[in-house]
């Protein structure tokens, strides 16, 4: 009974699950926390539904065996981001800025934002 407690643990995690479209048009969908447990489908849905399955039996046999199971890691950002730049790059962000009469921040987030 204590295994079943343990594997509903960790089945109720948020695991990151990474779903990539193959070239010739299945998909492979992984878990990225646990190695080697993967699945692919014809579909999006499909794929998305063996996942839960293969991430079910890798915790099983992991708990099984003893094997310590990583969890899910929940990144948190502040916004906040300090770099070192070129003076002359630093000069034409400000003169860029300024010309468009908003901060350097803004400016900076502006295009980061654009170009991603």
């Amino acid at each position: 009974m204590k295994k079943n407690k343990q594997l509903s643990y960790y089945l109720d995690l948020d695991y990151t699950m990474r779903l990539k479209k193959n070239v010739d048009g299945s998909y492979f969908v992984e878990v990225e926390e646990l190695p080697g447990c993967f699945s692919e489908a014809d579909s999006k849905q499909a794929a998305l539904t063996m996942i839960e399955d293969a991430k079910k039996t890798w915790l099983e046999v992991a708990l099984e065996r003893k094997i310590s199971i990583p969890e899910p890691v929940q990144d948190e950002y502040s916004g906040k981001l300090h770099l070192r730049l070129p003076k002359f790059l630093h000069r034409t962000l400000v003169y860029h800025a300024r010309r468009e009469g908003v901060s350097l921040n803004t400016y900076i987030t502006s295009n980061l934002s654009r170009d991603i």
